[in-house]
């Protein structure tokens, strides 16, 4: 844990790739992040109301935008998705250009999506000064398609800065303010939302949020409690397309950068419609091969997220495991180990990021149905809430 990666170059390259989720829970694997990087959140506030209003898409396809924004702009950078936020690393050279993609992303989730996106941005020096760590570790399920995971306690002082719960100082730090060509649309080149809902193939989708405990001894023991080799919600079983995806309009808004939106629907009913029959007929063309990619896409998918001492998944579960796996976490609960919350839903929704379908650079972030991140949040922020009246009262 007390690694440090030289700040000249890009320090992410040189950290060791973690194939396995397993190897995520060795802390020996994270290294400290450069001083004179910066660090980028985003939030949507209001995302539960949202979600209950219908817009669950919207607002993991709006998380997703500042991915999308930041990598096209940086290249291969650590970031991480949440559900209704992300967080990402950028390298100090690109910090005038990434506060006007991140004012973009925020203008574009109001003007398209009617989402308010609070987004903010700090080097990881002044959370040093507060002495807040930022370590990063580097989860790279395939060659090239790497993924972000984090510990120490900076990200999560960030967030809740931004949200008005937390420092004062550091949020106004932090919080990104009028830019110059902020109203221009930001470069989302790759990301979309194609697919059809992952459905259960075992029970029910859940979507778990833990704070505390041991991660690692936990998720073990969630698998053997649910009864499944790994705790994934995209399979095999599950991937299907249709035409015409529901995110057809989503992905053309994002697209369009000035353009007609008539235009741009056209234009991406067109290729969705191609994308659709090549799948659905298992066509290998110009070097793609249907088959290789469903596995590629199973593979890449990321059913987790971790931050300090959160530990959030989505998995396909039995359903009867269900009660089974509430009764291990109150009791954990009940012992002062951890706190959750949890949410259970018929399917899981993924929203995908893809520089290339033939060299196999695409990642697919996935979250839980009806807000699965979402409504696990708020359900381990009100136990905890209750927990600290308890507590008050004794």
């Amino acid at each position: 844990m007390d690694k440090t990666i030289n700040q000249t170059g890009h320090f992410y390259d040189s950290l060791p790739p973690m194939r396995t989720p397993r190897a995520v829970f060795d802390q020996g694997n994270y290294a400290q992040a450069p001083a004179d990087w910066l660090i980028a959140v985003s939030d949507i506030q209001g995302s539960t109301a949202a979600v209950q209003a219908g817009n669950h898409s919207d607002v993991n396809f709006a998380a997703a935008a500042m991915i999308a924004a930041l990598t096209n702009l940086c290249g291969a950078i650590p970031y991480q998705f949440g559900g209704d936020g992300a967080v990402a690393l950028i390298p100090p050279e690109f910090t005038a250009a990434a506060r006007r993609a991140l004012a973009q992303t925020r203008s574009l989730a109001a003007r398209e999506f009617k989402l308010n996106l609070r987004v903010g941005l700090v080097t990881v020096a002044a959370l040093a000064e507060r002495k807040l760590a930022v370590l990063v570790g580097r989860y790279e399920p395939s060659p090239g398609n790497a993924y972000a995971v984090f510990l120490g306690d900076g990200i999560e002082r960030l967030e809740r800065a931004i949200k008005d719960r937390g420092d004062d100082g550091l949020r106004d730090l932090a919080l990104i303010g009028a830019e110059d060509g902020e109203h221009e649309p930001p470069d989302l080149t790759g990301l979309s939302c194609r697919w059809t809902p992952l459905r259960s193939a075992h029970g029910k989708m859940v979507s778990l949020v833990v704070r505390g405990a041991d991660h690692g001894e936990l998720h073990a023991e969630l698998a053997r409690i649910a009864g499944v080799e790994a705790l994934n919600a995209a399979s095999l079983a599950n991937l299907d397309a249709r035409w015409p995806p529901k995110g057809l309009m989503r992905e053309a808004k994002a697209r369009r950068r000035g353009a007609s939106l008539l235009r741009m629907v056209l234009r991406v009913a067109y290729e969705t419609f191609l994308a659709f029959v090549i799948i659905r007929f298992r066509l290998n063309v110009a070097g793609f091969n249907t088959d290789k990619y469903k596995a590629e896409m199973v593979q890449n998918a990321v059913n987790f997220a971790r931050s300090g001492e959160n530990l959030c998944l989505v998995f396909d579960c039995p359903e009867n495991r269900i009660e089974a796996l509430r009764a291990y976490l109150d009791q954990r609960t009940n012992k002062g180990e951890l706190t959750y919350g949890l949410h259970i839903s018929d399917h899981a929704v993924m929203t995908c990021l893809v520089a290339s379908y033939e060299d196999n650079q695409h990642v697919h972030f996935i979250d839980g149905g009806d807000g699965g991140y979402t409504a696990a949040a708020t359900q381990l922020k009100a136990r905890s809430a209750d927990m600290l009246a308890e507590a008050i009262a004794l």
